[in-house]
């Protein structure tokens, strides 16, 4: 029981299982838990096949979504995982690019918003006051 991250070096695969409408990530065969936990916070759902062998693990989209919405889940998770530093692969069936912009818009102003910071002190006079004291 092979997949197709194992078979094509990455990790992550996104693809519609042949003769079926099911989205799948496949991940590579003893992937990193926090690829399959960044997996379930982007709302795939994990399914696990255990064995004699190894554990079979991969994702899938929620079949209760309607079709647009799982391609659109999909495509959503691409650029969280592409930052987290994971090769991804999408086929272009399931793949909908204005809703990949969006993420990558999200991604992009969550990280522009400037922390909170404490004001700077201001700048010194450029005169001396004389030290104020209090008895």
């Amino acid at each position: 029981m092979g997949n197709r991250a194992d078979e094509c070096g990455t990790d992550v695969e996104i693809y519609c299982k042949a003769l079926t409408n099911t989205i799948h990530a496949d991940t590579p065969t003893g992937a990193p838990q926090q690829l399959l936990d960044l997996l379930d916070q982007l709302g795939l759902e994990r399914q696990e096949v255990p064995t004699a062998g190894p554990v079979y693990i991969w994702h899938e989209v929620p079949g209760h979504l309607d079709a647009d919405e799982q391609k659109r889940l999909a495509s959503r998770a691409i650029p969280a995982l592409l930052v987290a530093g994971y090769k991804v692969n999408c086929t272009p069936d399931v793949f909908d690019e204005a809703a990949y912009q969006q993420a990558v818009q999200e991604i992009r102003s969550r990280r522009a918003r400037p922390a909170a910071t404490r004001p700077a002190p201001a700048a010194p006079s450029s005169r001396s006051e004389p030290s104020r004291r209090t008895t």
